[in-house]
C-alpha cells in the first residue's frame, strides 16, 4: 500500500471530514519547504499551524535534542527535576520579569487549562467566593473540555454544549469597537464575582486574525486589575515574536498574572506547554495543609527532549540574524497589507508583526464558500495557506527569504486579480 492508502485505512485526521478527504504525504522538510512523496514541494506559509519559526529540520535544534537524548530522554517530574527544565524556566522568566514561576504541560490547550485551574483554586485557597470567568467573543483557547468552555460557541464544540461550563463574554477591544469591550466588562463586574479574564493579547488567531487596539486592551486589563480579577494571557499563538515582540503582553503596561505558552515554544519541533504565574499566585498554594496543593500533572511533564528543543529555539531567537529577519518580515507584511488593500475583493487588510491577514468580501465564518477555493488554488501553486473561512492569512517561519515571500505575495495577487467581485 502507498502512504496515502495506509493513511486512509488507519488514520483519523484533525478538523477533517474524512469521508472523501485525501492527505498529501510529506516525506521531508527543509527551511520553509515541505517535500511531498510525488516530489512536489510546498512553501509552509502558515508555519504548520503556527508552530514552526526557524524552519523545518533545523540542524541546531536537531543536534541539541540528539545530545539530550544521549543524556536523558525522560524522567517523572514529581519528586525529580532536570538541568534542561530548570535552564528553560530560568531563560523564560528572565524574558518576562512580570512572571516568576513556570508549570510544565503538553500543549496549548493544557497550558490554558492549567492557568484557569490555578486561578480558580487561588481564590478557593484564599477562601474568597468567586463564580465566573470572562473571555473575549470569537475566542479560541483549544479543544479539551475546559478550553472548549472558554472558547466561542460554534460548530466545533456544539456537540458538547451540554457538558461544558458557562463563562461570560465581552467584545475584544478591536479598532472601532474599543468602548464596547470595557462597557461590557463593567456590566459583568457589577453583577458577577469574576475569577479571571482570559484573553488572547493583541490578536485573536483562530477567531479570524482580529487585531486589537493596545490602548483599549490596556484599559480593559486595568479595569479588571482594579477589581482584583486575575489576568490570564493566552500567548500560545502570539508568543516568541509572532506579533513583532517577544510576547504580545509587552504591548500593554498592565501585565498578566498568568500566561499560557506553547506552539513556537520548541521552534515547532516537539509538543510542550508552559503556564507561568506570579509569586502572588504561587504563594497562595503553599501551606501545611494538603488541600492547598495544586493537583495537576501529565506523564510527559517537563520532558527533557522538548525542553532541549525549547532552549535551542530561544538561543536561535537571540541571534542577531534572526532578529534582523523578524524585523524584515514585519516590515514586508505591513507593506503587503497596504498593497493588498486596493483590491475590491479585500474587505479588510491588516498586519501585526509577522502576521498578514486579508478578510475577503465573501461569506463569513470558518466554512465560508471561498475557503476551499483559496486552499486548493494555493496548493496548486505549491503554497500551504490554510484560510480561516474568508480570512486569508500568511504567517511564515522566520527563516523565509525575500524570494520565498515574493512567491507567496505573487500568488495572492494572482488569486485576487482572478476573483474580483462582479459589479
Amino acid at each position: 500500500m502507498s502512504i496515502t492508502e495506509k493513511d486512509k485505512k488507519y488514520i483519523w485526521h484533525p478538523f477533517t471530514q474524512m469521508k472523501e478527504a485525501v492527505q498529501i504525504p510529506i516525506v521531508k522538510g527543509s527551511g520553509v519547504w515541505l517535500f511531498a512523496e510525488d516530489e512536489k514541494k510546498y512553501i509552509d506559509a502558515v508555519s504548520s499551524w503556527w508552530v514552526n519559526i526557524h524552519g523545518h529540520s533545523h540542524p541546531y535544534i536537531a543536534e541539541k535534542v540528539y545530545q539530550q537524548f544521549l543524556e536523558l530522554e525522560h524522567v517523572l517530574f514529581s519528586g525529580f527535576t532536570t538541568p534542561v527544565a530548570t535552564e528553560l524556566a530560568e531563560r523564560l522568566i528572565l524574558k518576562m520579569p512580570w512572571q516568576q514561576k513556570v508549570f510544565f504541560s503538553d500543549n496549548g490547550s493544557t497550558a490554558v487549562e492549567v492557568a484557569v485551574k490555578m486561578a480558580i483554586q487561588y481564590f478557593k485557597n484564599k477562601k474568597e467566593e468567586r463564580n465566573t470567568i470572562v473571555v473575549f467573543k470569537n475566542a479560541y483557547h483549544g479543544d479539551t473540555f475546559g478550553a472548549m468552555s472558554l472558547s466561542q460557541k460554534n460548530i466545533f464544540n456544539e456537540a458538547f454544549s451540554d457538558f461544558v461550563f458557562d463563562v461570560k463574554t465581552i467584545s475584544a477591544p478591536e479598532y472601532g469597537c474599543e468602548t464596547h469591550s470595557i462597557n461590557e466588562l463593567k456590566n459583568i463586574i457589577e453583577n458577577e464575582k469574576v475569577i479571571a479574564l482570559l484573553y488572547e493579547p493583541m490578536i485573536q488567531g483562530a477567531g479570524g486574525m482580529r487585531i486589537q487596539n493596545p490602548l483599549a486592551l490596556n484599559n480593559v486589563l486595568e479595569l479588571a486589575k482594579s477589581k482584583n480579577i486575575l489576568l490570564i494571557a493566552d500567548e500560545v499563538m502570539t508568543g516568541f515574536y509572532r506579533t513583532g515582540r517577544m510576547f504580545a503582553s509587552e504591548y500593554t503596561t498592565v501585565k498578566p498574572d498568568l500566561m499560557a505558552l506553547s506552539k513556537a515554544l520548541t521552534g515547532g519541533v516537539m509538543p510542550l506547554g508552559l503556564t507561568t504565574c506570579t509569586d502572588t499566585i504561587y504563594n497562595e498554594f503553599l501551606g501545611s495543609t494538603i488541600e492547598k496543593t495544586f493537583y495537576h500533572g501529565h506523564s510527559f511533564t517537563g520532558n527533557p527532549l522538548a525542553c532541549a528543543a525549547a532552549c535551542a529555539s530561544l538561543e536561535l531567537l537571540e541571534k542577531q540574524k534572526t532578529k534582523e529577519q523578524i524585523v524584515s518580515i514585519c516590515e514586508r507584511q505591513q507593506e503587503a497589507a497596504h498593497l493588498f488593500s486596493v483590491y475590491n475583493k479585500v474587505k479588510k487588510s491588516r498586519s501585526l508583526g509577522t502576521i498578514l491577514a486579508l478578510e475577503l468580501d465573501a461569506e463569513q465564518g470558518y466554512f465560508s464558500n471561498i475557503r476551499e477555493e483559496m486552499y486548493s488554488f494555493f496548493l496548486q501553486k505549491g503554497i500551504v495557506l490554510r484560510p480561516l473561512g474568508n480570512v486569508l492569512y500568511f504567517m511564515p517561519p522566520y527563516c523565509i527569504n525575500t524570494n520565498e515571500m515574493n512567491l507567496v505575495y505573487e500568488a495572492i495577487h494572482e488569486f485576487l486579480k482572478a476573483y474580483q467581485p462582479k459589479e
